[in-house]
């Protein structure tokens, strides 16, 4: 892999993660736009460094509201933000058992499905935006005459589960993790900006979990012999998804203030029809 083409990904992965369009499924498709023939391990290698760094940004942006969360919690204060901490942990639960049990099966289907399986979790993602901001995001004023009034609530423990839920099932390429936990905590009836600050915080520990092991094998020489990208491309990589990602971050967190969530969906569906046509040969 060259330097460009580490840049480009970088900046990809930097505004797909954040926004509601999926990072993994935007990496397979500019992978097939560049033409670029990687294996499992390299695009394994690549993909965790890349997300990583979009978890450092989140890290940094954020930063002011994960600081007390991080006192609070190793100091068992049991405050508001100690139990917070305890709603995300409870959310990486169901994470936690696919990255077990399923991750390696999930893996070995996945590789050489192209763009099939993305075009389809695109459409799948445009779908569930469209249906979260049609049935929940309306404001109090445009509600139908006679329908029961949009009421925002705090996050519980068992959407904090079933948030988990969806973020395990968008695993998928093309399956939006952010627009996917988002739409789903919306739907749940929880806060929007609230629901968006928890699912860019509950990545947090899963991500870092992954990456942490890819870095093992990678200075431990496992990763390091031919299959290796190298270190120069993942650095690249590296700090233009970080950089990318501090923008694309606070971006978000704005647009799921205004409820803008279903223009999205039209761009997921748009490309999911694309890809779906050109791995068909239709196009």
């Amino acid at each position: 892999m060259d330097i460009i083409t580490a840049l480009i990904l970088g900046i990809v992965q930097g505004l797909a993660e954040y926004l509601p369009i999926s990072s993994s499924g935007h990496l397979e498709i500019f992978r097939q736009i560049l033409g670029m023939k990687l294996d499992g391990a390299e695009s394994l290698e690549f993909d965790t460094i890349l997300h990583a760094a979009t978890v450092l940004s989140t890290i940094v942006v954020l930063w002011k509201e994960l600081w007390p969360m991080i006192v609070s919690f190793f100091t068992i204060r049991k405050d508001s933000n100690f139990y917070y901490v305890c709603k995300i942990l409870v959310s990486c639960i169901p994470i936690l058992i696919v990255g077990l049990c399923f991750k390696d099966a999930i893996e070995a289907y996945l590789f050489g499905q192209g763009l099939k399986v993305v075009g389809w979790c695109l459409l799948l993602t445009a779908a569930l935006l469209c249906f979260s901001y049609y049935f929940r995001t309306r404001p109090l004023e445009e509600a139908r005459p006679g329908a029961k009034p949009y009421q925002p609530r705090d996050i519980s423990y068992k959407d904090a589960f079933i948030i988990g839920l969806a973020q395990s099932v968008a695993i998928l390429p093309g399956l939006s993790r952010s627009g996917t936990t988002i739409a789903t905590g919306i739907l749940l009836g929880d806060k929007r900006e609230q629901v968006a600050k928890f699912s860019f915080l509950m990545v947090i520990i899963p991500i870092l979990g992954e990456a942490l092991l890819q870095m093992k094998d990678i200075l431990g020489g496992e990763a390091a012999g031919e299959a290796s990208i190298g270190w120069a491309p993942l650095l690249v990589g590296f700090i233009a998804a970080f950089v990318v990602g501090c923008i694309a971050c606070k971006w978000m967190l704005a647009i799921v203030r205004k409820g803008k969530l279903v223009w999205f969906a039209v761009y997921c569906a748009i490309v999911g029809a694309i890809c779906i046509l050109k791995n068909y040969g239709v196009i």
